[in-house]
């Protein structure tokens, strides 16, 4: 999993922050599940930021 979301991040030029409609769209778009996208977001180095959550989805 953590490959195809590499590649949607790469797709979507995201390399030290993300929004939470990005991740929405590219969870919809990529069929990702949200939770994957947050721990790929938190366990990669140097972290991906979440900004601008709207349901407290991603921490």
């Amino acid at each position: 999993m953590d490959e195809k979301i590499r590649e949607a991040f790469a797709a979507y030029g995201i390399e030290n922050e993300i929004t939470c409609p990005q991740a929405f769209e590219i969870s919809e778009k990529y069929n990702i599940p949200k939770a994957d996208i947050a721990r790929y977001c938190n366990r990669r180095e140097p972290r991906i930021k979440i900004r601008g959550c709207q349901l407290g989805c991603f921490r």
